[in-house]
């Protein structure tokens, strides 16, 4: 059994895709890929039986319910995977020696805040799914010290369904958008978290007395959907004319922070990496869009 395999769940969504694209040609691990149809892990059954045959060392959950509107009907669903999943594989990295790496989200913050969010800044969320998220990484800080929590914001790709394919195929289809200005955070491209996490693995197998704990990753800059929406349009030459709106003009069923910016400096001093400007991974995530189609 290879002593350096690496388990990494929800591998469908648009992170675990970017995850497993960034570790292709790693050889060092052996990964493990799964999503909901080969573990279910709010289960202990199933998460019990998988590490039992499998033992990783290493894992990475980027499985997670991300309907934040839905969320405010759908709770049980949203708990069972959000706080329930974490809980669990919080327990059997525990019993079988793992390390767990969690991903969590600015949700978890009241909106409220005029300076970057640090680690140690005191959760509040506004909605439902900000709610589940706090209580998955509760879980996992309260049974598992092996344990990492990686915070993002305004994630996209190329893959699954996101604000940037969105504002793609209706900048196609439409004259005219309004798209909200004052929420404020920075747009943070999965492949650039993926190298993050892929940093966390390489630093965990090869130095002792990792660091636990709390990070922020997103990329650099900060800005509002308003001014992601423009950006978009502009580096795909499209000639939809985006207008400005308030949130109160776009009422939504689940409230949203108007404030989500992260501080990075913990995980860039950690991990000791540079990370990209949000408008700089942008017009690279675009490309790879074009040359897909």
């Amino acid at each position: 059994m290879n002593i350096n395999t690496i388990l990494v769940t929800g591998v469908n969504g648009q992170l675990g895709r970017k995850v497993k694209e960034v570790f292709a040609q790693e050889t060092t691990f052996n990964m493990i890929y799964t999503d909901v149809d080969e573990l279910d892990i709010a289960s202990r059954k199933a998460v019990e039986k998988f590490f039992d045959t499998y033992r990783p060392k290493f894992v990475i959950n980027c499985a997670a319910y991300t309907a934040v509107d839905k969320a405010e009907e759908e709770k049980e669903t949203a708990l069972r995977i959000n706080e329930k999943g974490p809980l669990v594989l919080a327990e059997k990295c525990k019993s079988y020696e793992a390390f767990l790496l969690h991903i969590s989200t600015d949700y978890v913050f009241d909106g409220q805040a005029f300076m970057p969010y640090t680690e140690n800044h005191p959760t509040k969320p506004v909605n439902f799914y900000g709610k589940t998220k706090v209580l998955g990484e509760e879980a996992i800080q309260k049974t598992h010290d092996q344990s990492a929590i990686i915070r993002t914001a305004w994630l996209y790709s190329e893959h699954g369904n996101n604000f940037v394919k969105t504002m793609l195929r209706l900048g196609a289809e439409r004259q005219k958008l309004g798209v909200i200005d004052d929420q404020v955070g920075t747009p943070t491209y999965a492949g650039d978290l993926a190298e993050a996490i892929k940093a966390f693995a390489v630093n965990y197998f090869s130095i002792n007395n990792f660091a636990r704990g709390i990070y922020h990753f997103t990329n650099e800059g900060a800005c509002s959907w308003f001014d992601f929406a423009l950006k978009i349009q502009k580096l795909a030459n499209n000639s939809v004319i985006v207008n400005p709106i308030p949130t109160t003009d776009y009422p939504t069923p689940a409230k949203r922070p108007h404030y989500s910016i992260l501080n990075k400096r913990k995980i860039k001093d950690q991990l000791q990496i540079s990370i990209p400007h949000w408008e700089d991974s942008l017009a690279k995530c675009l490309k790879l869009l074009q040359n897909k189609q």
